[in-house]
């Protein structure tokens, strides 16, 4: 038989309702914050992210799903949104409107990882970008609206964890004591953190491994190397965030995981959920649009993933799902009846109110069945006896109580329902 890609999901409708309620609740924080919604290909030119995202991540040297065009061009699956969204921005011109340019979306990325809690191959994402402000206020614009975001959500069992990693003017002196650091204990580094020591050696502190997570807690901290002007952005940064009550963690094992960060980073942290514990996160990326071919132009942003968002909800059980119901089922007995039900339906339908009738040929006691199934709130059964009188019964599933309505006045109908 054939099945679904290793890493892949299916979304039934059993489930969608989450996925829906995430969505909405995405739309409604950012429409309260004036962003708007960006939608772009699902795969873009390779290079966008090996210069965006950065040729030494592990993201664009092992986790792309590439691929080579009959011209010869070679392009990639989407991994992330915010190199995408940048390109889309130099592009279409969007820099040179008035600033700041708020953008968010909801999409799906592709990563070829191995499959976990919270970790999936076709995984999903809502992100913000802000575009053309580099002061602190906005990132605690993105940073509150995540927070909102989580909020909505109901998701109340996450930490903030902030951190800054200085800019290209203070990041090598940096660099270089974690370099000086990491070498004397280069012997019991894990392989892959060997292989960073000199290509980006940040990755370091975020290594899962339990002896690479040892020796990274007595490492340097991004913050005592910091240049003045960074120092004081990390601070008004702080000084804004105590303002509007959000509480936060300094943490400086946060560096994110791409190339395009620059002072400011962040991750929303979910207990219970096992390794993949981190729901959102984010920060600065001021020399990004430059750095992919358009102009001087700063930018923060964050991405929340849904589908380890789903396993945080279900772990708090923030999510009550609402049993769904159907107003009106109607029995049809004949031909002649059924094409009645499938006219009533319609006219209903055209009025906003859900209503269903038989369309594979049941009896009226599998009909019944049905009804009570898919949560009928009413009930009418419409047979030659309903036809001719023009009248029938309308019955409440919940508290049994009849009453007749008339076949050819279909306000009457509308009015009960609604």
């Amino acid at each position: 038989m054939i099945q679904k890609p290793r890493g892949t999901m299916d979304i039934l409708p059993k489930d969608s309702k989450k996925w829906e309620f995430i969505e909405k609740a995405a739309r409604k924080v950012c429409k309260k914050r004036g962003f708007g919604e960006i939608r772009f290909p699902t795969f873009e030119e390779t290079c966008l992210f090996s210069r965006g995202v950065g040729d030494t991540t592990d993201v664009v040297q092992k986790e792309m799903y590439t691929f080579i065009d009959r011209d010869g061009t070679s392009y990639s699956l989407r991994p992330e949104g915010t190199a995408s969204v940048a390109r889309s921005v130099i592009e279409n011109g969007l820099a040179g409107d008035t600033m700041p340019l708020k953008l968010f979306y909801i999409i799906n990325c592709f990563r070829h990882e191995r499959p976990q809690a919270g970790r999936y191959r076709e995984f999903y994402q809502f992100g913000a970008e802000l575009f053309g402000a580099t002061t602190p206020t906005a990132d605690t614009e993105l940073i509150s609206l995540a927070d909102d975001f989580l909020k909505e959500l109901g998701i109340t069992n996450t930490s903030l964890h902030i951190n800054s990693i200085g800019c290209p003017s203070c990041r090598p002196q940096y660099k270089a004591a974690l370099v000086e650091y990491f070498s004397a204990n280069q012997d019991e580094l894990c392989d892959t953190c060997k292989s960073r020591l000199l290509s980006n050696p940040l990755r370091i502190l975020d290594c899962k491994s339990p002896i690479c997570s040892k020796i990274a807690a007595d490492a340097p901290k991004t913050i005592d190397s910091l240049c003045t002007e960074c120092s004081e952005h990390f601070e008004g940064l702080k000084a804004r965030l105590d303002a509007i009550g959000i509480k936060y963690e300094v943490d400086s094992h946060i560096v994110r995981g791409l190339d395009y960060y620059s002072r400011t980073v962040f991750e929303f942290i979910s207990e219970g959920i096992g390794a993949q514990s981190t729901v959102c996160g984010g920060g600065r990326y001021d020399g990004l649009v430059k750095q992919i071919g358009g102009p001087e132009l700063a930018g923060i942003g964050f991405a929340a993933g849904i589908n380890r968002l789903i396993l945080t909800m279900e772990n708090g059980s923030a999510y009550k799902e609402e049993e769904s119901s159907v107003p009106l089922y109607i029995a049809a007995l004949g031909e002649k009846a059924s094409v009645k039900a499938t006219e009533i339906c319609a006219l209903l339908r055209n009025e906003g109110i859900s209503a269903e009738t038989d369309i594979v040929g049941r009896s009226l006691k599998a009909q019944m069945k049905y009804a009570n199934k898919i949560n009928a709130q009413n009930t009418l059964i419409v047979g030659d006896g309903e036809l001719e009188s023009g009248k029938a019964q309308l019955r409440n599933m919940q508290n049994g109580e009849q009453s007749e309505i008339s076949l050819s006045d279909i306000n009457e109908l509308i009015n009960i329902l609604k």
